[in-house]
């Protein structure tokens, strides 16, 4: 491990040469800034570049995938990233997040380019004075809006304990630093250090006040009073961040700054301003956004619509996409099984009823029967063995055989199926079949913030400051989740309505209601990839996050009936820190920066 160690500090060194990624001018070589200063087409291309940084679909590290560095899934492939990072044989070479630290400060640099000076502010871009300034302040509020999503972005992944025992942020970047002007030794003499966690949450904080100011509540037509206005307002925008948008983002900072992690002293003021925040957005889509009938409570997500009201903030789509269903599909359906839920997650799945498994006075679980009279939920999200699915425009049944002795789905049967016989149906369009003459592909997004998130962050954040049952600007916790439960899943099936289960566990305290709405939240939020750091900030300790993961092992039997073993272990998670290292090239490259702790060999 020396010798490793040695070879990759020699290799390392020898990008101390090159500039610091995340300090990299932008847009290139072939716009130089006084081009970019005089012209208005480019100066709004620096706001325009800034979507592009954003993932569009949930296929890669910090979408799907990042649910396999918890005990939702499980990577297939043996030398995936992600799944050495889960099992503790990642390495500098190796890491699987430095693209985002890379990402997050090419926006913020493009933001910082926009705001210096007033910049963007003082520029003309349109003829017609007013709708100039519609323009400018929209573009001006977006600035903020972006620093702020990519600040927190940067916060949520890179936030932690540094090796010198304070609690570090990301480092607060308001100017555009002119690195490529810089000799080598200039740039590791750059003053350029983390900031405290608190004081990075206190930026993002203020970026969001900013935008709010600026730019319009949401991109809706029907908010314009103005029809000659839709020429730069308006559904047109709809994409870029908007007003709505940067409550949001206040309330899941706050939520994750009032957690215990991030939350030592227990400041019970930020569970109540992430509630207030997050109650302020769902009143929104409750109550202005459903005036032009839109958005229903009860709707159902529509992944495969990119305008889907349910929706906060989303990507930009990408049309006619397949990637989804190639990744989860496994091998015999011309899928590449990237991925497989746990049986630890499909055990957290009640009973139709809403009852925990083994709790319903109604519904017996029987493990050698285990998928019959599941949560509805359960059925829009996971598939199992023996499951039946109609798939294409000809209505072609597919089943899925998980058995190990001959099933063509099975773990092992090949190297593009799950390794857990579950495959995720969460985001897959059943009209996709590829042996089809035409192949019906749908668009697909990544849909950033949801309304369901607002409920979770509500339902949390009010309990943690009132309980299960006391009204947050007129709303409880329990009434907030029984939104979630009672409404229409993924596949068009009824929510589960009478719920008896969820009137008794809030009567049982703040707590047990706590340890229910985890549960809540993670059937919801499954393979989004927000598990990851919802475990993170809940737990104090490493234990309660090195844990071994389970799959189904099935047996078909001579009769076709089949045998379960629902504890088979398929990994174990071997965590060495609770938090993601600053990238290795930047702790070389700049002297100030302080690496979290566990990271102590990369740095």
């Amino acid at each position: 491990m020396k010798k490793i160690y040695q070879i990759l500090l020699v290799a390392a060194a020898g990008a101390m040469c090159a500039c610091s990624d995340f300090l990299d001018p932008y847009p290139s070589a072939n716009r130089s800034e006084d081009y970019v200063l005089q012209s208005p087409t480019a100066m709004q291309g620096l706001i325009g570049k800034c979507y592009d940084y954003m993932s569009q679909n949930y296929n890669n590290n910090e979408g799907a995938y990042l649910d396999c560095a918890t005990d939702n899934a499980v990577r297939t492939s043996p030398t995936d990233v992600i799944r050495r990072f889960a099992t503790g044989i990642t390495s500098p070479t190796n890491d699987p997040f430095v693209t985002y630290w890379e990402r997050n400060y090419q926006g913020i640099y493009n933001v910082n380019m926009f705001l210096k000076d007033d910049r963007g502010l003082n520029m003309r871009y349109m003829l017609d004075p007013h709708l100039d300034e519609l323009l400018r302040n929209r573009l001006l509020g977006e600035a903020y809006a972006l620093r702020a999503w990519f600040q927190w972005d940067l916060l949520q992944k890179f936030g932690g304990r540094g090796t010198d025992g304070q609690m570090l942020g990301y480092p607060i970047l308001l100017e555009p630093i002119k690195i490529w002007q810089m000799s080598p030794e200039q740039i590791r003499n750059l003053d350029i250090k983390r900031n405290t966690y608190d004081e990075c949450v206190a930026q993002i904080l203020a970026d969001c006040d900013m935008a709010y100011q600026y730019l319009p509540i949401a991109h809706r037509d029907f908010l314009v009073s103005n029809q000659d206005d839709l020429r730069v307002l308006g559904a047109q925008n709809w994409g870029r961040l908007d007003g709505i948008t940067t409550v949001a983002i206040k309330a899941q900072v706050y939520l994750t700054w009032a957690s215990p992690r991030f939350n030592p002293n227990g400041d019970e003021t930020r569970w109540r301003k992430a509630a207030e925040y997050a109650k302020q957005v769902m009143d929104f889509k409750m109550t202005v956004d459903n005036v032009s009938g839109g958005f229903e409570v009860s709707r159902k997500v529509d992944w495969f619509d990119p305008n889907n009201p349910c929706i906060i903030y989303a990507s930009r789509y990408k049309s006619g996409n397949d990637d989804m269903e190639r990744a989860f599909y496994p091998g015999s359906f011309q899928g590449n099984g990237t991925m497989g839920a746990t049986q630890d997650l499909v055990d957290a799945f009640g009973m139709a009823d809403g009852y925990p498994v083994g709790k319903s006075p109604r519904y017996a679980y029987d493990p050698q029967n285990p998928y019959v009279n599941r949560d509805p939920r359960f059925y829009s999200v996971i598939f199992y063995n023996g499951r039946s699915v109609v798939t294409g425009t000809t209505s072609k049944t597919y089943t899925f055989e998980n058995w190990s002795n001959g099933g063509k789905d099975a773990a092992g049967a090949t190297s593009k199926n799950s390794l857990t016989n579950y495959h995720i149906k969460k985001f897959v369009y059943m009209g996709v079949n590829w042996s089809e003459s035409s192949v019906n592909r749908m668009p697909h997004a990544k849909f950033f913030i949801r309304w369901a998130h607002m409920v979770l962050a509500f339902a949390e954040a009010a309990n943690q400051a009132v309980g299960p049952n006391t009204p947050i600007d007129g709303l409880t916790a329990r009434e907030a989740i029984s939104y979630l439960r009672s409404r229409t899943t993924y596949d068009g099936a009824e929510g589960i309505k009478s719920d008896p289960y969820l009137d008794q566990v809030a009567l049982m305290g703040k707590d047990a209601f706590d340890k229910f709405l985890r549960d809540e939240r993670r059937i919801e939020t499954c393979f989004e990839g927000t598990w990851f750091f919802d475990l993170r900030r809940w737990t104090t300790t490493l234990g309660e996050l090195n844990r071994e993961v389970h799959g189904a092992e099935v047996t078909r039997k001579d009769n076709g009936d089949y045998e379960y073993d629902l504890g088979h272990v398929i990994e174990k998670r071997s965590f060495s820190s609770a938090y993601l290292p600053i990238p290795y090239r930047e702790m070389l490259n700049l002297k100030g920066l302080v690496q979290n702790e566990g990271w102590e060999n990369w740095q």
